[in-house]
């Protein structure tokens, strides 16, 4: 049984807006598309939603992992995930590889207020374990650990680009949707007044 693990940190400085971000982060829903292509997203129960990633290659094998993803807020705002359940897709040769596959991810994103943005603090970490089929299993130790550090941190950096790049867009769209629902009830609660 071979086990790799990585991680990865992000500090991202979202200007403040109208709303703030810690309203934004108890979206989960809007979170998870965030981080990734939300084609790719599916919601399962309330809070946990299964995401298929890409076909990836690791030690020249294909394999598409799919994880069913927990996602919470805190009082403080502080967003956090942690895989439940997940499981590899690939050729057939490759079920046996499911029954001794394993993975966790476990992240958090925490907010921290200042004047005229917040920061946005976050570290997930990531790791799997798995039975290597032969004669991938007999590689010198540091060639697997290199190709499997490699491979976790390929799924870490992916997310962490679209976080960099999405996240900031679309608590803006958030924001700007909001207030224009709420503008519109304020409209529509003013004119069945006035019409009374």
């Amino acid at each position: 049984m071979q086990e790799f693990q990585a991680h990865q940190t992000l500090r991202l400085r979202v200007p403040n807006e109208a709303i703030p971000i810690e309203h934004y982060l108890r979206q989960p829903q809007r979170l998870v598309q965030a981080i990734t292509d939300p084609r790719r997203i599916d919601p399962l129960d309330d809070g946990v939603y299964r995401l298929s990633l890409r076909s990836l290659q690791f030690l020249g094998i294909n394999v598409e992992p799919t994880a069913d993803l927990k996602v919470w807020s805190t009082a403080d705002g502080t967003l956090n995930l942690e895989s439940v359940q997940c499981q590899v897709r690939g050729p057939d040769y490759l079920s046996f590889v499911n029954e001794s596959f394993g993975m966790t991810l476990k992240g958090t994103l925490k907010p921290q207020r200042q004047d005229s943005h917040t920061e946005l603090t976050g570290r997930a970490d990531l790791g799997i374990h798995i039975e290597l089929p032969a004669p991938i299993k007999y590689m010198p130790d540091p060639m697997l650990d290199r190709a499997g550090k490699a491979f976790l941190n390929g799924i870490l950096m992916t997310i962490k680009h679209r976080i960099e790049r999405q996240l900031v867009e679309d608590y803006r769209a958030w924001v700007a949707a909001t207030l224009r629902r709420s503008d519109g009830a304020t409209q529509s609660s003013l004119r069945s007044n006035l019409a009374q």
